[in-house]
């Protein structure tokens, strides 16, 4: 055995060969896929469904209730999970059954890199995560060099756009000062317009939406989230038709497609619109 130290400072004590693990969060089965250690997960949730080869893994119930006794009876050497709830919900019982529970919660794209490059060292890839860090740490540098090309260079007259995401459209939620996704609007080019509200997914009110007038809005694309809210009606973005959809899963998962948000959202906001 040996330990490790995951994302909440707790020490997890592992096996130093790592053959059988469950996911429990859909960002967490991406980040283990993509530094080759996909054929080590003996269990995800329904809910994991990236890549492709998810779909013959056995499923252990969703992402807050998952089945534990499914769980024990897979015997994973660790389980792993992406916030404290989770955590508080089953440690003890797994724990109980001989095994381990790792929190991995990054808050911003650095802390994906950091993450990936600490799954390789536990399952042993890590030649393939630091290949794949570089790659990704690459194509972000990249995205933020570019975003910030006319505040440093000769064309400082134009200003970042004002940007307001979307999570849901009723009730109407959107992202705060703790989510994640607010630095990586700023990294894409843009000035998040709730980057000051409290939480990482607060609700906002109709009027105080209103208020915000964003020069664009990204829709988290889902069913019933394929439009802005009423409030937007006089806003800038609508009036230009400055509104796109991204991706929810690639928006909501804190892994290595945030790469490929952080790309999308910057070539969004480099649009003219009307």
């Amino acid at each position: 055995m040996r330990e490790v130290r995951d994302d909440l400072g707790r020490t997890v004590k592992i096996p130093r060969k790592l053959d059988r693990a469950i996911s429990l969060a859909p960002s967490l089965t991406e980040m283990i896929f993509a530094i080759g250690a996909g054929d080590k997960l003996v269990g995800v949730t329904t809910y994991c469904n990236y890549p492709a080869e998810t779909a013959s893994i056995e499923k252990v119930g969703d992402t807050q209730t998952p089945n534990i006794e499914k769980i024990i009876a897979l015997k994973p050497q660790v389980a792993f999970v992406s916030t404290a709830s989770q955590l508080e919900a089953f440690t003890k019982t797994l724990e109980e059954q001989g095994i381990a529970v790792y929190v991995s919660n990054p808050k911003n794209l650095d802390e994906v890199f950091k993450d990936l490059g600490q799954l390789g060292d536990m399952f042993g890839r890590s030649a393939a995560a630091e290949d794949l860090v570089i790659s990704l740490s690459g194509r972000a540098s990249f995205v933020r060099h570019q975003a910030n090309y006319h505040a440093e260079g000769s064309d400082k007259s134009v200003e970042k756009p004002k940007v307001f995401v979307q999570v849901s459209k009723e009730p109407l939620f959107t992202i705060g000062s703790d989510s994640f996704l607010t630095a990586l609007v700023e990294q894409a080019g843009g000035v998040p317009a709730t980057k000051d509200v409290p939480t990482a997914y607060p609700k906002l009110s109709k009027e105080r939406a209103a208020s915000l007038n964003p020069d664009v809005i990204i829709l988290s694309d889902s069913d019933d989230n394929r439009e802005p809210n009423l409030a937007f009606k006089d806003s800038k973005a609508v009036k230009n038709g400055r509104v796109y959809r991204v991706n929810a899963d690639i928006l909501s998962r804190p892994g290595p497609r945030l790469v490929d948000a952080l790309e999308e959202i910057a070539s969004k906001l480099k649009e003219k619109g009307k």
